[in-house]
């Protein structure tokens, strides 16, 4: 007898979770605390070493944030998972994992502003240097590669355009080299995306956005493909050789595909700090059961808003993957199917006041800084999210000063629609 695999809406109910086995309570329970009694001295001296799993702080591990992780790589199809407070705490638990002082990593230059900024500047500071390539343009990531460079960093749907990144071609490029790719999957969600089937190695969301998906909780995590030998190149120190701080373990050695999650957890987490909590957990743990619902939604109503704006006589363009006129739509179809996601950008004949008064007159929308929300929002990058960046980071980020950012909620299109008219 064979037993039918879950699909993917039957796992974003109950991967990772059973009733609690003390009280017997359906719902995963929040274990709000900080600390874990353990059985005896050698236990303690077990989990403490690395030889035994279990919990010994909250800032390490947590019951509640245990499911959420494994829910979120069975829905990525990973190894494991590393949850953390933010999606800026995700990305500097891979790179801090990665790298050593004076090296490179290349990242498109279609980026969210917060992660171009992350890298220009505050990466600077641990000694770690950004290569900024085009996606347009892959040969400008193979020109990128140095002896010094120790991975490529792309978002699977690039906000704030929602432009389609071509993860397998890159992901050639990475495996020439020998180096790691990392894809931002949060603008996409597993639900229309897993980038581990396209070449990926290491997956990182901001929970806050659409897994999360009610903006009312601060999240962040990696998930590790186990696809990468860490071990080959010597390239890897973190990985590949003898931790003194766990008396000479080899992390990769030890723990195989998934030896960069526990990395990230038991020399990242562990020192830099940046632990989730067990009530945020909880509240995306909830959210991410009715993600394939709300994503089905966000598509529709995205495509349905797009089409309109196209027509409109005061919006000059509409970048959006899912119009068939766009120059992405064939990688959305490759890459994302089911849908084109809910965050796209529009240009505004009237330039950078357009965009002023636009954000100043909708209703219905939320004039906010995130995206992935159950409510429509709205921001104008270059007053706001990019304006550290100088106009020509803005530009290359699609963040000129015409630009519009919506991120379409899961109202009735019909109202979505109305607000914008009425702005407009």
């Amino acid at each position: 007898m064979t037993t039918k695999i879950p699909e993917f809406s039957t796992l974003a109910v109950h991967a990772g979770a059973s009733p609690d086995p003390a009280t017997g309570a359906r719902a995963t329970p929040i274990y709000q605390t900080t600390s874990y009694v353990f059985d005896d001295v050698d236990q303690a001296a077990a989990l403490f070493g690395l030889q035994a799993f279990g919990n010994i702080y909250t800032r390490i591990t947590n019951p509640t944030t245990a499911v959420l992780e494994e829910r979120v790589a069975t829905l990525e199809g990973g190894t494991a998972a590393v949850a953390v407070a933010s999606g800026h705490a995700a990305q500097l638990g891979v790179f801090h994992t990665l790298m050593t002082p004076g090296d490179e990593f290349i990242a498109s230059n279609k980026l969210y502003g917060g992660s171009i900024n992350q890298f220009n500047h505050s990466f600077k500071s641990f000694g770690w240097n950004v290569v900024w390539a085009d996606p347009d343009d892959l040969a400008s990531f193979e020109a990128s590669i140095t002896p010094r460079t120790k991975a490529i960093f792309i978002e699977s749907i690039a906000n704030p355009g929602g432009i389609v990144t071509d993860i397998e071609a890159i992901s050639v490029i990475a495996r020439r080299a020998g180096i790691p790719l990392i894809v931002d999957n949060t603008l996409a969600t597993p639900y229309l995306c897993r980038p581990f089937e396209h070449g990926a190695d290491i997956v990182v969301h901001s929970l806050t956005k659409f897994l999360g998906g009610h903006g009312n909780s601060m999240g962040g995590i990696i998930v590790d493909g186990g696809t990468f030998d860490w071990s080959k190149s010597g390239r890897y120190p973190f990985l590949s050789e003898p931790r003194p701080e766990y008396q000479g373990l080899v992390i990769h050695e030890t723990f195989g595909n998934f030896g960069f999650a526990i990395a990230c957890r038991v020399l990242g987490l562990r020192d830099l700090g940046a632990a989730i909590s067990p009530f945020n957990s909880f509240s995306i743990l909830t959210a991410i059961e009715t993600l394939p619902l709300r994503m089905k939604k966000h598509c529709e109503n995205a495509f349905e808003v797009a089409t309109w704006l196209s027509n409109h006589e005061k919006i000059e363009w509409v970048v959006y993957a899912g119009l068939e006129s766009s120059p992405n739509h064939a990688l959305q179809q490759k890459y994302s199917p089911k849908g084109a996601g809910a965050v796209f950008t529009i240009g505004l004949k009237g330039g950078y006041d357009a965009g002023v008064a636009l954000v100043s007159k909708v209703s219905l929308f939320s004039h906010l800084a995130n995206i992935g929300d159950t409510r429509s929002l709205i921001i104008h990058p270059a007053s706001t999210t990019h304006r550290q960046l100088s106009d020509g980071q803005k530009a290359n980020a699609g963040a000129g000063p015409e630009v519009v950012r919506l991120s379409i909620g899961i109202e009735d299109a019909s109202d979505i629609i109305a607000d914008l008219d009425q702005a407009l």
